[in-house]
């Protein structure tokens, strides 16, 4: 017991009073909104486990949080100080994001314990002041027409971050005043005059300012710009109508400058607008400046230009752009060709292949059909082609005429040539394509020309034929041989061996399996030289243009790998005891063949079932045929024989023709024939059994308690335990009936017998919580639980017991708690007066009893001995006392009387009183006792 608290006590402090903990969480905290990185949202604590392991580096740490969020993280400030802060990685914004986040702290020391705390901080919100948006915020240009009557100019709009549906107002005012504007209270930007660009009011700087609620603010910049109206017609300042430009110039090249002036405002001629009216896509012009630049490229030798290098262009001017005064303008260009177009080809790589045996002065390739110049005009269209040169040309091509472009074969190509070899039969040829005119543009043009090789020769075996020898006993994939091919074209081209006829079997459609790319013949499977001695393969190889075949013989080596068959195989043969030596038995003979041995070569021997040798057979080595012989006789008589059934197994080795030495390395093959032979005896012969021995088994099983079963005690003590509480429940409830209706009265506070008697119902049997029925339930109830106990003590094992020893130990003092009469035995002395007599109906023994207080003793107890009535039938509760007419129920003078009592219909009702060793007395000692004259203890009178 002591063992199991102090593991409870131990498991105890590991799991609380050693455990890591984190002081001031869990918490809630708040943190503003906006609020910068760093920010402290909550401090707390940690008190280190009982081992002092310091955390983890990296711990503790926010594991999860609800919501998702990076904007908080752990701070160190000492080893067990930590601050929660903001990072900053996340705005904080009490209106568009979440109000509230758990965080869960999670901390770690060296030996893995652990603890999670949850932080919940709550956003709060901050006023912020009202903004201005998009580009009013950085300030914005606003324009008024001159001319134009008081009246709205702009409407200014702000919002507040503190109003997500936009239903608190917000004012607006100018804090720069000005004669010229007003600003109502919701933000429209009001003029008071009409202005006058002429009259020097060109543009205005205002500052508006809005407010919400709070009195929080904001401020932006406006500029008011004036536009100037011009009414007069635009005039021309150049007289150039005609230009000259090159081609292929730039784009964004100015290449004209049109000027204007306007009367109404000569100083300013940014203000007048320019466009070009005639469609084209060659020129735009500066609408502010006038500047005509290239649009696109313009190429003379292209399109509409290289037939007609002219472009025509009307040039407009305004005031305004729609609705002001207007000017035209017509203007022409002539573009010029220049030679800005290479001499080029449709292909600058060329691959030619040509047959090794091209006839010399072979056309190979016209450089003219590819190459041509896009330039419109002589000289700059023309071009020639230069000398060839490369590496591998040597004397093998040329270019006929010179400059031509056209290449022409005047050399040998033979892919076997030695020289040609050397050169990889691949030739490379450089030209350049070149204007003749200045700047002189050229392109490099490369010609690859690879010499097709032809099938000149035939495929030649290395044979004209092939003999290869393979024994039948070799597995399968073993290399019977190789067959090679040669071939004198270039480059050697794949070659592919195929069998092509022959290498089949009863049993196997191929015997034979070539390598396509090495040649090597192997075999598929174990050839059988007693079915096919000698194979002839046809092997064919090709190289996708030229085949060549070749014969193959194949000869199996012939070897011992059959074994001999007999006939019969096996046969019952009957003999009598009596039959004579050197008999040929039932006239039996073996007749045994053998597919790839001499019929002489067998030999003949029995194993061991031949017991005393009683069998031979003749002749036992050179002949295919054999005779089984009786050898020695059969000796029953004598106990030499005790079989009288044989089985025999008959070994047939082909390996008689064979020297020992041979013997040892040669293949040998042995059959095998099964003979059973039954011995007759004479009908007066005993047959000897020889009786089988009887053996004792005998089995010790011992009782070993394993440690591994540490169940086993865990249960026992848990049970007792158990059983334990549940009787000292049992005693504390008998304790207090006992004590409830078994007080020590006074003399003041006594009840007559009778009166108690009254009080009860006369209640009788086991319902009277102070009859003998009752308390011997109680007392039964104890003993049954005593002796279960006692039992379950007595079949724990010996190693368990002891473990056990002190929680059973104080339970050999129940019994003496259960002997009869154990309630109520104080001795109560008092001066009573019996004045009457009567019989006890149950014993028939004389007792006087006191009429008022109801007490009662035995008369002359010395000399009477009690009558026992027969005992009731099993189940029923034990009688009472009858009182007699006109009498009282006798009662005893003292409470030890009153136990007495209970005691004697305890003993009626089968519960005995305990014998020296505590266990419940039998009847018959019960009925001993009271004819050895037991009777009542009776007090002195006082």
């Amino acid at each position: 017991m002591q063992e199991v608290v102090l593991f409870l006590l131990l498991l105890g402090v590991l799991s609380g009073g050693q455990a890591l903990h984190l002081i001031h969480l869990p918490a809630m905290s708040k943190v503003a909104e906006n609020s910068p990185p760093e920010t402290s949202v909550h401090m707390f604590a940690m008190k280190l486990s009982a081992s002092l392991s310091p955390v983890v580096p990296g711990f503790p740490l926010i594991i999860n949080s609800s919501p998702l969020t990076r904007a908080f993280r752990v701070n160190w400030l000492s080893d067990t100080d930590f601050e929660v802060v903001t990072t900053g990685m996340e705005q904080l914004d009490f209106e568009e994001g979440p109000h509230i986040f758990d965080l869960q702290i999670y901390v770690k020391d060296d030996v893995a314990v652990t603890d999670l705390q949850v932080l919940t901080v709550q956003v709060t919100d901050v006023n912020e002041p009202p903004e201005f948006q998009g580009n009013l915020a950085k300030g914005l240009d606003l324009y008024i027409v001159e001319g134009t009557k008081p009246g709205f100019v702009y409407q200014v709009e702000a919002f507040d971050p503190e109003d997500t549906s936009q239903n608190l107002p917000l004012s607006y005012l100018l804090i720069s005043p000005s004669k010229n504007f007003r600003m109502s209270a919701n933000g429209t930007l009001l003029s008071t005059t009409e202005f006058d660009f002429e009259a020097g009011h060109s543009s205005y700087h205002l500052i508006v300012e809005v407010r919400d609620s709070q009195g929080l603010g904001a401020s932006t910049e406006l500029h008011v710009n004036i536009v100037n109206i011009n009414d007069e017609i635009p005039r021309f300042t150049n007289l150039t109508h005609m230009y000259t430009i090159p081609e292929e110039l730039s784009p964004g090249i100015i290449v004209a400058h049109i000027t204007a002036e306007d009367p109404d405002d000569r100083g300013f001629t940014s203000f007048l607008l320019y466009s070009i009216t005639t469609v084209n896509s060659y020129f735009m012009i500066n609408q502010l400046t006038g500047a005509i630049q290239v649009a696109r490229r313009i190429d003379r030798d292209a399109g509409e230009l290289r037939q007609n290098p002219i472009i025509s262009l009307e040039v407009l001017v305004k005031d305004r752009p729609s609705g002001g005064q207007e000017n035209r303008k017509q203007i022409t260009f002539t573009v010029e060709d220049i030679n800005d177009n290479p001499s080029t080809c449709t292909k600058f790589i060329f691959s030619i292949m040509v047959p090794e045996r091209a006839a010399r002065g072979t056309s190979l390739l016209d450089l003219n059909k590819f190459c041509f110049d896009d330039d419109s005009e002589a000289p700059n269209n023309r071009f020639n082609f230069t000398t060839p040169s490369g590496v591998g040309r040597g004397s093998r091509f040329l270019q006929d005429p010179a400059g031509s472009g056209k290449i022409v074969l005047i050399g040998d190509l033979d892919y076997e040539n030695p020289s040609n070899l050397a050169a990889g039969n691949k030739y490379t040829m450089i030209i350049q394509v070149q204007d003749v005119a200045a700047p002189y543009y050229k392109n490099n043009i490369y010609i690859y020309i690879l010499t097709s090789p032809e099938n000149e020769f035939p495929l030649v075996f290395d044979s004209p034929s092939y003999a290869f020898a393979v024994s039948e006993l070799s597995p399968p994939r073993t290399q019977v041989g190789r067959v090679q091919v040669t071939d004198k074209d270039f480059p050697q081209s794949c070659i592919t061996y195929s069998i092509s006829a022959g290498g089949a079997s009863q049993q196997y459609p191929n015997i034979f399996w070539i390598n396509p790319q090495t040649g090597e013949l192997q075999l598929v499977t174990k050839a059988d030289y007693e079915t096919i001695p000698v194979y002839i393969l046809r092997i064919q190889a090709t190289n996708n243009e030229d085949s060549s075949s070749v014969t193959v013989t194949v000869n199996i080596i012939e070897e011992n790998d059959e074994k001999p068959i007999c006939t019969p195989n096996s046969y019952f043969l009957a003999i009598p005891v009596d039959l004579k030596v050197g008999t040929n038995i039932h006239n039996f003979k073996l007749t045994c063949t053998d597919l790839d041995s001499s019929p002489r070569s067998f030999r003949y021997s029995i194993g061991a079932g031949n017991i005393n040798s009683h069998f031979t057979f003749s002749p036992n080595a050179g002949s295919n045929v054999t005779s089984l012989i009786l050898a020695t006789r059969f000796d029953y008589a004598s106990g030499l024989d005790k079989i009288w059934n044989y089985k025999l197994l008959v070994y047939i080795t082909n390996d008689n023709l064979l020297s020992g030495r041979k013997r040892a390395g040669a293949l040998v093959e042995t059959g095998t024939v099964t003979l059973s032979i039954s011995v007759i005896p004479h009908p007066t012969t005993i047959i000897t059994t020889t009786p089988k021995p009887r053996i004792t088994y005998q089995i010790l099983r011992k009782n070993v308690y394993s440690p591994s079963a540490w169940y086993v005690p865990f249960v026992i003590t848990l049970g007792s335990m158990l059983l334990l509480g549940l009787l000292v429940s049992m005693i504390v409830l008998l304790a207090k009936a006992i004590h409830r209706h078994c007080p020590c009265k006074t003399e003041k506070h006594k009840k007559t017998l009778n009166e108690e008697h009254k009080e009860r119902g006369h209640g009788e049997g086991r319902g009277d919580p102070l009859s003998p029925g009752s308390y011997c339930d109680a007392t039964q109830r104890l003993r049954t639980m005593y002796n279960e106990i006692h039992r379950l003590n007595k079949s724990i094992p010996k190693t368990v017991k002891s473990e056990a020893s002190e929680q059973i130990k104080w339970m050999k003092a129940i019994p003496s708690l259960f002997t009869a009469g154990s309630c109520g035995q104080e001795t109560m002395q008092m001066n009573t007066v019996f004045d009457g007599e009567a019989t006890d109906p149950v014993t028939g023994a004389i007792y006087e009893f006191n009429s008022k207080t109801g007490a009662r003793k035995w008369k002359d107890s010395l000399t009477q001995m009690p009558k026992w009535k027969e005992s009731s039938p099993q189940g029923a509760a034990p009688r009472r006392p009858v009182p007699q007419e006109g009498t009282r129920t006798p009662r005893s003078t003292d409470k030890e009387r009153d136990g007495l009592s209970i005691k004697v219909q305890a003993e009626d009702a089968g519960l005995g009183p305990r014998s020296q060793d505590s266990m419940p007395s039998t009847p018959k000692n019960r009925n001993s006792a009271f004819t050895r004259g037991a009777s009542p203890k009776r007090h002195p009178e006082k």
